[in-house]
């Protein structure tokens, strides 16, 4: 039996509660800082490799080089951009703007489908989609703003 003695209602357990927009963009923020200390790991492995010479750079760079080397660095490139996204959203917040349920689950929402956006757009522009030229989409771009 609990000795719980307060007549106060616990707070729900997580079963519980209705998930929406803001409460997933809350945990998501909170994965994707984790997930940014695993990939700075990742990223400092590949740069002591790259100063350790050839014999240990050549191993790490055909993991990086694999797909699923390819996978982690495009989900580390996802996860920053939303973090990044996502921060700007709560300091907009800590300035006491956006608190509205609708306006927050928009702008939520839009966090996460802008941070897709931009990490695609960084893979593009800066070439590592292969079989994509960046500047061949810098030159398509200037030419259809002229």
């Amino acid at each position: 039996m609990s000795s719980w003695t307060d007549k106060r209602p616990m707070s729900p357990h997580v079963s519980i509660w209705k998930w929406h927009m803001t409460m997933a963009s809350s945990i998501l923020h909170r994965i994707t800082g984790c997930a940014i200390y695993v990939g700075a790991f990742l990223i400092v492995a590949w740069l002591f490799a790259a100063a350790a010479g050839p014999d240990m750079y050549e191993p790490m760079a055909g993991l990086i080089g694999s797909i699923w080397g390819q996978l982690v660095l495009f989900g580390f490139t996802l996860a920053m951009s939303y973090h990044l996204l996502n921060g700007v959203r709560h300091l907009f917040m800590d300035a006491g703007k956006g608190f509205n349920p609708k306006f927050a689950s928009f702008t939520a929402g839009l966090a996460l489908v802008l941070s897709v956006v931009l990490a695609v757009s960084v893979w593009l522009l800066a070439g590592l989609v292969p079989g994509v030229d960046p500047l061949s989409i810098a030159n398509t771009l200037l030419g259809a703003a002229q």
